[in-house]
This record gives structure tokens, sequence and C-alpha cells, in this order.
């Protein structure tokens, strides 16, 4: 059951979303008109109706699973974000954008962000209050799953499917579809294995 405390939640994580989205905007040179204003108040309003949004939905359709996923969603975000960043920070340091190297820096982020998910999930999305570690294993197998279509589809796209786009544009437009792939990879594996069973 959303409450008030969860509005608040996802106005946090839309905050820090906000914050890296900037730091990613910044090294890909895009400036836009209220960038700032539009990323740091925008997102978390958008969080929380989401939030709401799969309340009312789960309500509506008498489908839980749809309230879990407006928190997902919101925490995927996150997670991508700082996935993205850790991506971007690397490869502006070491002028990587393409190639088989790119699968290895890819896994930085992607690692970073796969503990800030576990936490998130484990206590947020599937409100599961064991130990620590209880769901560890099983998420990580799910994780691990994802970690590989992740990578595996960034090297892909930049490798062989660039259409002449900016290798640095490209390498984000080609983390998207990766990571939009692996998020429904998780939702799935993170709501019937890692966390079968929560509210």
């Amino acid at each position: 059951m959303v409450q008030r405390k969860d509005y608040l939640i996802s106005a946090l994580i839309g905050i820090l979303t906000g914050i890296l989205a900037l730091r990613i905007f910044s090294f890909l040179k895009i400036n836009f008109e209220f960038q700032t204003y539009l990323l740091l108040f925008g997102i978390p309003v958008i969080f929380v109706l989401g939030v709401y949004l799969g309340k009312f939905l789960s309500q509506k359709l008498s489908a839980p699973f749809l309230e879990q996923f407006g928190k997902f969603t919101a925490v995927g975000f996150l997670n991508s974000l700082i996935d993205f960043s850790i991506l971007n920070s690397i490869s502006f340091v070491t002028g990587i954008t393409a190639g088989f190297s790119v699968g290895w820096i890819n896994i930085p982020g992607f690692l970073v962000a796969t503990t800030n998910s576990y936490l998130w999930n484990k206590y947020w999305v599937f409100a599961a209050h064991d130990g620590l570690l209880h769901d560890f294993p099983k998420f990580l197998a799910v994780t691990t799953v994802g970690i590989f279509i992740n990578s595996s589809m960034v090297i892909v796209f930049t490798t062989f499917l660039n259409f002449g786009i900016d290798p640095a544009i490209w390498l984000n437009i080609s983390k998207t579809a990766a990571t939009a792939t692996a998020l429904i990879w998780n939702f799935i594996g993170y709501k019937f294995v890692a966390f079968k069973n929560r509210v």
C-alpha cells in the first residue's frame, strides 16, 4: 500500500536522478533553456505522479504488481542514471566509446547501480525486511543475466550499428536501449525470483 512516505521517497529519488542527468548532459555538452529547473524539479514531480499512477491503476485494475512497478520504475531511473553517469565519466577519461572495451567500462557503473538497486528494491519496492543479504544470491543471479544483456547490447550497438551519429551520443543511445531491455528482465526476475511472495 502506497503511503505518504512513498511519495517523499520518490521525490528524493527524482532529485538524485535530476542531479545525475545534469552531470550526463554536461559530458555530452547538451544544454537547453531551463534544463536545471526541469531536471531538478520536473523529474521529482514525474516520479511522484508515477508512484501515484501505479497505486491508482493497481486499485482500479485489481493488479497489485502495478503499485510495485511504479516504485520500481522510479528506482530504475535512478539506477540507470547512476550507471550512465559512471559510464560517461569513464568514457570521458579513457576516450572509449565503442568496441569490446566499452563492455569493460560498462561494468563498474552497472555494479554500483546494482548495489543501489538491491537496497531500494529490497526495502522499498518489494518490502523485504528480513536479513540484509537474505535475498542477495537470487538477486545477484537475476542481475548477472541483466548485466550480460546490458553489456552485450551496448557492445553490439556501438560496434556494429553506428549510423554516423557522434560516438558519445551513440554510446548513450545504445545504453538506453540496453537499459530498457535489462529493466524488463530485472523486474520480472526480481518480482518472481529474487523477491518472490513480497507485498
